[in-house]
């Protein structure tokens, strides 16, 4: 009867240790929505995927200026980090290639001089355009930047103040597309969109993936001229970290291409405007892509 018992209790000790999960994967991410939820989405197709227990530190003051320094000192393994972040932030360069070979020499560069490896770029780019009501992009056929050089003084631009300070900003970008408006308005971001719905101003500067973009009836320009740097998203990880984690690269993979600017701002408005948990949201979009098999978000 002992010999009976105690080979049970081996068998059951073999049976936790088999299905027990392994080593703690850490996930860092910048303080905004949008972080917050390809944060989530980084986890559960980790933990959907390998046996790896997963850690996310939401919010982290300062974002790359902060996360990157804390993930070359192994306090973090991953984040998702925009291309042109890298670029200007981390790299500090000045000029800005083409978006592919931008991407090349950032995944050159992250690995000779910090044994960082880019995964697998999401899809969407976040990044500066100009946006204008369905109406107007009708009426004048506008599609792309260019085609607002056709209509001198018509329109009035509304944007936030630092819009009009910044480098690559207002000035620079009406000399670059040779564009001239009616009137310009310094406003808050959150009454930009209220004004446009209004009539008050006929463009407004938005970045693609906003949250409120996605219910607001507005059409965004396309930067035909490569204006503003571009923002892919993607995930940094450090090299050694998937060495010592088999799987988890193929876990990140699944991120490849999974969001259009239209999917993540959509995103963004379900947890900025419908109040939903990024967890929840990040599930159910993974799920509905066939990626995940767990029916409910576990609280």
């Amino acid at each position: 009867m002992k010999i009976k018992i105690t080979l049970l209790f081996i068998a059951s000790l073999i049976f936790v240790a088999c299905g027990e999960k392994k080593d703690t994967i850490r996930i860092a991410t910048k303080p905004m929505t949008e972080q917050f939820i390809l944060g989530e989405m980084l986890a559960q197709l980790i933990e959907e995927n390998t046996n790896y227990n997963v850690e996310i530190t939401k919010g982290i003051g300062g974002g790359t200026s902060n996360i990157h320094p804390a993930l070359l000192k192994g306090e973090f393994d991953l984040y998702p980090e925009y291309t042109g972040t890298g670029w200007l932030v981390v790299l500090k360069k000045d000029s800005f290639p083409a978006p592919e070979q931008l991407y090349k020499e950032l995944k050159k560069e992250y690995h000779d001089k910090y044994g960082l490896e880019w995964i697998a770029p999401y899809g969407f780019n976040n990044a500066y355009s100009l946006a204008v009501s369905k109406e107007n992009a009708q009426k004048y056929h506008l599609k792309k930047f260019s085609d607002l050089a056709q209509y001198p003084e018509k329109f009035t631009l509304g944007a936030e103040y630092d819009f009009f300070e910044i480098p690559k900003g207002y000035y620079d970008l009406c000399k670059y597309y040779n564009l001239k408006f009616k009137g310009n308005k310094d406003m808050d971001i959150g009454l930009k969109y209220e004004a446009i719905k209004s009539g008050k101003i006929d463009i407004m500067n938005v970045f693609t993936t906003d949250g409120q973009l996605s219910g607001a009836g507005l059409v965004t320009l396309e930067d035909d001229k490569f204006y503003f740097p571009t923002y892919y998203c993607a995930t940094v990880v450090r090299e050694d970290a998937l060495k010592t984690h088999p799987g988890l690269k193929e876990a990140l993979e699944l991120m490849q291409g999974l969001l259009t600017d239209q999917e993540m701002s959509e995103l963004n408005y379900q947890v900025d405007v419908k109040g939903r948990p990024e967890k929840e949201v990040a599930h159910d979009f993974l799920q509905k892509k066939g990626l995940l098999h767990k029916e409910e978000v576990q609280k």
